[in-house]
C-alpha cells in the first residue's frame, strides 16, 4: 500500500519560513491559521548543566502527519474526514458538519475550524499537486533543500526534491526552464536508524519522518 509522506533533514532547515509562506500561498490559508508551522527548538544545553555556546537549537516543522492509523477518521461521525489509497488523510468538506471532534483527536493540533465556510481544514500534501506528479509546495520551495516527499513504502532513501535548473544554452526564458530532481539517499550525508525520528504518537502511526544527525560535527 503507497504511503505518501515528507522526509525532513533537521540538520539543513535554517527555519527560514519559505515551506510555511509556500503553503499558505498555494492552498489560500486563512491569516492566523496554518497548514505547515516552523517551530523553533532551543536553544538547549547540549549536556546537562552546560550554557552559552555550549547549546544547540534547530526548527521543527510540523504539519498533518498523514497518519497509518488517523485518530481524526475514528472520531469523525459524517466520514469527512477519511483515508485515501495514497496513505494521504483528507476531508471531504461537502461532509464536514463542524464539530471539531478531529481537531480535537488530532495529537498535533494541525486541523483548526475554517469560520467563514464553516468546515475543518488541515494539510491536504498538496493533494492537486502529487496527483500530477509534483511534490507538495512545501518541499517545492524549500530552498535549503531540507524537505524530501515520497512513498514510505519503497524507502525514505527514495524520496524526491527538486534540485537544479536547466535553461536551454543562449536562451535564459524561464520557460525553457527543465527542474531536475535529487533523492534524499543520493543528497544527504550517511545517517544511522536511531537518527531517523517521527513525532510522538499515541497508536496513531504518523508517516512524516524527521532526520537530526550528531551535531557533533558542526563545532
Amino acid at each position: 500500500m503507497t504511503q505518501y509522506a515528507i522526509a525532513t533533514d533537521l540538520n539543513r532547515c535554517v527555519g527560514c519560513l519559505a515551506c510555511t509562506v509556500a503553503c499558505k500561498a498555494v492552498n489560500n490559508v486563512p491569516v492566523g491559521n496554518f497548514w505547515n508551522k516552523t517551530l523553533r527548538i532551543g536553544p538547549n544545553p547540549k549536556t546537562e548543566g552546560a550554557v552559552w555556546p555550549d547549546v544547540e537549537m534547530y526548527f521543527l516543522t510540523v504539519q498533518c502527519q498523514h497518519c497509518e492509523n488517523p485518530e481524526c477518521v475514528n472520531v469523525c461521525p459524517t466520514e469527512a474526514s477519511h483515508k485515501m489509497e495514497d496513505g494521504t488523510v483528507q476531508i471531504d468538506k461537502s461532509k464536514c458538519i463542524g464539530c471539531q471532534f478531529c481537531v480535537m483527536a488530532c495529537p498535533y493540533g494541525v486541523r483548526y475550524l475554517n469560520e467563514e465556510e464553516k468546515v475543518v481544514e488541515k494539510c491536504t500534501l498538496c493533494q492537486q499537486r502529487i496527483a500530477q506528479g509534483e511534490p507538495p509546495q512545501c518541499v517545492a520551495q524549500c530552498g535549503g533543500r531540507a524537505r524530501f516527499f515520497g512513498d514510505l513504502e519503497q524507502g525514505i532513501e527514495s524520496f524526491e526534491a527538486p534540485w537544479v535548473v536547466d535553461v536551454t544554452e543562449g536562451d535564459p526564458s524561464y520557460e525553457k526552464m527543465q527542474a531536475t530532481r535529487t533523492t534524499l539517499g543520493e543528497n544527504l550525508p550517511a545517517f544511522s536508524d536511531d537518527e531517523v525520528h517521527r513525532l510522538p504518537g499515541t497508536g496513531n502511526g504518523p508517516s512524516f519522518v524527521y532526520i537530526l544527525r550528531d551535531r557533533a560535527w558542526q563545532g
